[in-house]
């Protein structure tokens, strides 16, 4: 069973320590790095996925790979890259509470320049709704959200690339 997962942990967690200190430089060079750190995600995340499927079907599997076997081992991957990368943030969070409250203040600070555009798609209730929630936010929510927007692509990257790589016979 090891054979299938070695690449993928390797991957993974490489992606997710890149995932921290992308978000670690972002928040020394930016002040608010939850938003750039998601677009760095979508670079991390195909890159890792796609190294520990090809690692695995290179050098694990003699040259073959099923798209289960892909699926398994890029699930792996995509997932510990995105619980790192969102158990890291939340531990960067709470031991620095002033990174954390200039991620809040830039994210209402969105939400008050955009309230006139925000009110006319939507309507007053989901303003509001959307401005408690972000003024009830913490730093879990922030690396939740992390988190589950390195997990959900790395679904999508996983099928494509299990696919591409695929051979068997």
């Amino acid at each position: 069973m090891s054979r299938y997962f070695g690449s993928s942990y390797k991957f993974g967690a490489l992606g997710g320590l890149f995932s921290l200190v992308s978000f670690t430089v972002l928040a020394w060079m930016y002040g608010d790095p939850s938003n750039l750190n998601l677009v760095f995600g979508y670079l991390i995340v195909p890159i890792a996925v796609y190294l520990s499927i090809k690692f695995f079907k290179d050098y694990s599997n003699d040259g073959m790979l099923s798209f289960s076997e892909g699926m398994t081992v890029g699930f792996v991957a995509y997932l510990l890259l995105g619980l790192i990368s969102g158990l890291g943030i939340w531990l960067i969070l709470s031991l620095v509470p002033d990174l954390f409250l200039t991620i809040q203040e830039s994210k209402l600070a969105v939400l008050a320049d955009s309230k006139a555009l925000i009110l006319e798609q939507v309507g007053e209730k989901s303003y509001e709704s959307t401005l408690a929630s972000v003024q009830n936010m913490s730093p879990f929510d922030v690396a939740l959200n992390d988190a589950i927007w390195k997990i959900v692509p790395g679904l999508f990257f996983t099928i494509i690339i299990s696919i591409i790589l695929r051979k068997t016979h």
